[in-house]
Parts: C-alpha cells; sequence; structure tokens
C-alpha cells in the first residue's frame, strides 16, 4: 500500500544517521574512561560535560526548528548540524584536558541541536499520518544500526589492530564526512515551500502561543521520564567499577543498540495502530524496572543481559514520541513543535543527570538508580492520565 512506503528523504536521513552514529558510538562507549582515566575528570565532571552539552543542544534545537518554519529549505540546518558533529571528533582526538572535550561536545551538540528539530519535522513533513510511527521508527533504526557499528568498530581497531584511542577518535571523522557528502549531493526538498504560511502576528509573537494544549500535556509526560533518564555514561562506568574490561564496554554499547536497531521500525508501526500513550507508558515502567536491577548487577553476564533489556523501554518509545508530537500540532508549527520537545527533553535530562550524578557519588550508586525507576514509574502514570486531554491525530 502506499501509505506504507517510506520517502526517499526518510531512507536518506535514517542512512545518514547510521553514519554519523557509527562515528559517534566509536568515541561515545571509550570517552568516559578517556575523562576519568587519561584527563583526570572525576564522575560529576563526566556527567555535567554531558549534561552541559545536551542542555546547549536544546536551545539550540528550539530556535533552528522555529526558524525552519519561516524558511522555504530544512536542508541547510541539516547539513550543517552534521558537518559540526564531524569537525567536533577531530577535536576530541587531540584533547590534552578535559575542558577541550567540554569544548569539543558542545561543538557536537551544537551540530545536533541545528539539525535535529528540522530532521524531524521534514519526515513528518513528508510522512502520511498513518506511517509517522513507522517513519520514525525506521530512522531510529537506523540510528541504532549505527550505534552497533561504531563500537565493533572500535574494538576492531583498539583489541584487534591496536590502534591508540586518540586515533580511533580520528578515524571516527570519516563516517560522519561521508553523510555530510551525501546530505549536500542527494537531499532534495522543494524549492518552494509547501507548507502553510504562518501569519505575520504568529511569526512574531511568542514561540508558544499557537500551540495546542494536547501539545504541552505530551511535553510534561515526557519532560518528566526525561528527569528519570540521566546520562548513560553512568552505566558504562557502573559496568567499569564491576569489572568490565576498557575493551568490552564497546561491545556492551553494541548488544544494547542491535535489539534497537531490529525492532525500532516494528514498534514505531505497532504505535500507528494504537493509542501511542499506551506504548510510551509501557516503555517507561519497563526502564523502572530495569534501573531498579541495574545496581545488583555484578558480573559480565548480567550486565550483558542489563543492557540489551535496557533497550527495550527506548525501542517502545522513541518513534513514538516522535510520531505522538507529529500528531497533535499543525504542519506549519512542526518545527517549533519538536524544537520544544528537544529543549524540554535536554533540561530534564542535564537535570536528572545532576542529580544522579550527586547521588551516585556522594550517596551511593544504588540510591541514584532507585531514584531514577521512581520517576519513571511517576511518569507512566501520568501519560494514562493524560488520556481524555489530547485532541485527534492531525494529518
Amino acid at each position: 500500500m502506499e501509505r506504507q512506503r517510506l520517502k526517499p528523504q526518510v531512507i536518506l536521513l535514517g542512512l545518514v544517521s547510521l553514519l554519523n552514529d557509527s562515528a559517534s558510538e566509536m568515541i561515545y562507549p571509550l570517552l568516559p574512561v578517556f575523562l576519568t582515566t587519561t584527563l583526570g575528570a572525576t564522575p560529576v565532571i563526566v556527567g555535567l560535560i554531558e549534561g552541559a552539552a545536551d542542555a546547549l543542544s536544546s536551545i539550540l534545537k528550539l530556535a533552528a526548528g522555529w526558524i525552519s518554519d519561516h524558511l522555504p529549505r530544512r536542508k541547510p540546518f541539516i547539513v550543517g548540524g552534521y558537518a559540526l558533529a564531524a569537525i567536533s571528533r577531530a577535536w576530541i582526538s587531540v584533547a590534552g584536558r578535559w575542558p577541550s572535550v567540554l569544548a569539543a561536545r558542545l561543538l557536537d551538540r551544537t551540530g545536533k541541536g541545528i539539525r535535529s528539530a528540522p530532521r524531524d519535522a521534514m519526515i513528518a513533513d513528508v510522512t502520511p499520518l498513518e506511517s509517522r510511527g513507522k517513519a520514525f521508527g525506521f530512522h531510529r533504526a537506523l540510528d541504532h544500526t549505527g550505534a552497533v557499528v561504531g563500537p565493533l568498530l572500535a574494538i576492531l581497531f583498539l583489541d584487534a589492530l591496536h590502534v591508540p584511542m586518540r586515533m580511533v577518535f580520528m578515524i571516527a571523522v570519516i563516517p560522519g564526512a561521508i553523510g555530510v557528502v551525501l546530505l549536500i549531493i542527494a537531499l532534495r526538498e522543494k524549492v518552494e515551500d509547501s507548507r502553510p504560511r504562518l501569519s505575520k502576528t504568529d511569526s512574531r509573537g511568542p514561540l508558544t502561543s499557537t500551540l495546542p494544549s494536547p501539545f504541552w500535556y505530551a511535553i510534561a509526560a515526557i519532560a518528566l521520564f526525561s528527569l528519570a533518564n540521566s546520562s548513560d555514561a553512568f552505566l558504562l562506568l557502573q559496568a567499569h567499577a564491576a569489572g568490565v574490561s576498557t575493551g568490552m564496554l564497546p561491545a556492551l554499547w553494541a548488544a544494547h543498540h542491535v535489539i534497537k536497531s531490529v525492532f525500532s521500525t516494528q514498534a514505531g508501526s505497532r504505535s500507528d495502530r494504537m493509542d501511542r500513550r499506551n506504548q510510551l507508558a509501557l516503555g517507561w515502567t519497563i526502564y523502572a524496572a530495569i534501573y531498579f536491577a541495574f545496581p545488583y548487577a555484578q558480573s559480565m553476564t548480567a550486565f550483558v543481559v542489563l543492557f540489551v533489556a535496557y533497550a527495550i523501554p527506548f525501542t517502545l518509545t522513541e518513534g513514538a514520541e516522535r510520531a505522538w508530537i507529529g500528531d497533535l500540532v499543525p504542519a506549519e508549527l512542526r518545527g517549533r513543535s519538536f524544537g520544544l520537545y528537544y529543549l524540554a527533553t535536554g533540561l530534564f535530562v542535564f537535570a536528572g543527570t545532576a542529580i544522579f550524578g550527586v547521588l551516585y557519588q556522594s550517596i551511593s550508586p544504588r540510591a541514584a538508580f532507585f531514584t531514577g525507576a521512581g520517576i519513571a514509574v511517576f511518569a507512566a502514570v501520568w501519560v494514562i492520565a493524560s488520556k481524555g486531554r489530547t485532541a485527534p491525530r492531525r494529518a
């Protein structure tokens, strides 16, 4: 059926995400260890670096999404954002102190901030309502496929070829650069804007003035869960502290993303056939159960099982969240709505990461994980309670 076909833009953006995440995930599983053992950063500094980077990204996502609603093209934001990410990886490879890594991560997140909302708005723009969950699920699936390929490449270079860690970071520049070239050459967007034009009043008014109330119920639920969803760097530190070797951390991370890459498209399609809120509540409840179990893991086998299981809630929710946002707003407001979505999630993840880091270092890892689990349960209750307050889906 026509509605089941993914648009060329969706396929290309998925492929570029695969390449970009291959590059990012060659670095990400190694970065906490690189910061703490090579550059002398503390666990709190690791959390603050990730949180500050994500917070900056979230603010820029709002600005870029809003601006892209007023311009005929979203493509420049997408291309520029991926280009900055490639440059940041080269910077990390030559960093001599942790503030340099902070600056590089801020540049990387600037790129993510510029591209994310316009990219998601483009996916929603070109995809019909009845296939929107599938399209976002497909994009997340390829994104996570890159997150499998990246750690495996890191293992190959580190363990098999004995390439220094800094050289691995430099090699990670290549896939991202290829993705930028593909976007420049192949991403097609109409010169004339087919999206409805905002009135002069709307374009000059507050960013949030024209968004419907159901959108705000959705944002509140997602933001609450984001407070529980602290940086995954702590999971890697927990595994390393329990005896998992540095060389095996990328393997754990790859196993986690295999599940996401295999099932995200199907999970997104499933959300097209049911109330997306039910799927979100299920995913967040599973997240809480897994977070509760993490402090009890003391063996390699236990961490493998938990890292694989940890993928399940995100498989269920990542595509559904974005499709839900796209459902609740008209086409001419999608850029700003996705920008606000990313702003809320980024700021609350930053707050959650700071809280988790303090609890992890000052009290105990168990206290940090239990707090995150409790907040996730509360978010699941909130999203179910929002039923009856959301508007019908928009085309």
